[in-house]
């Protein structure tokens, strides 16, 4: 799915604030449902397996409800809240433990760049600065961290 918005770009390449009616000065139009991990694998800067490693990671990291959460889920289910056997809280542990073994396999070195890029869904350019790493050094460090991820779930 796309959601395509106008945002300013200042002379370094930062996006700003997005554009609202007439836009001056330079703007870039930005997928804001495209993750950063997608905008690699679109450009080729991942590989197939790297992509699939990074994907299955934020889905556990997802599952496990990791994330900051905004609103409570009031709703029951209707299926009685069984999903490959596991009720709910078995499923979200499961998913916890699934991910803390993916990030461990990572390492310490690679698993921030990891988690930022894939989880957090930070660009490697704010992560890079982020961690105090020269620029373009994110995407090799991330490319070993989802190598290390692959072999972890045992994709081919």
């Amino acid at each position: 799915m796309r959601e395509l918005v106008e945002q300013r770009i200042d002379g370094a390449g930062r996006r700003g604030a997005v554009v609202t009616g007439g836009a001056r000065g330079r703007t870039v139009t930005v997928n804001r449902r495209e993750s950063a991990l997608a905008w690699l694998a679109a450009r080729g800067l991942v590989t197939a397996r790297q992509n699939e490693a990074g994907e299955r990671l934020r889905t556990d990291y997802e599952r496990a409800a990791l994330g900051a959460s905004v609103t409570m889920q009031w709703q029951p289910r209707v299926d009685g809240g069984r999903r490959d056997g596991l009720d709910p809280t078995e499923a979200q542990l499961a998913a916890k433990r699934r991910f803390d073994g993916a990030i461990a396999a990572a390492g310490a070195g690679l698993s921030d760049i990891l988690w930022r890029v894939v989880c957090a869904g930070e660009g490697l350019p704010a992560s890079e600065r982020a961690l105090g790493w020269p620029t373009r050094s994110g995407r090799l460090v991330l490319t070993l961290a989802l190598d290390r991820v692959a072999d972890h779930y045992r994709l081919p």
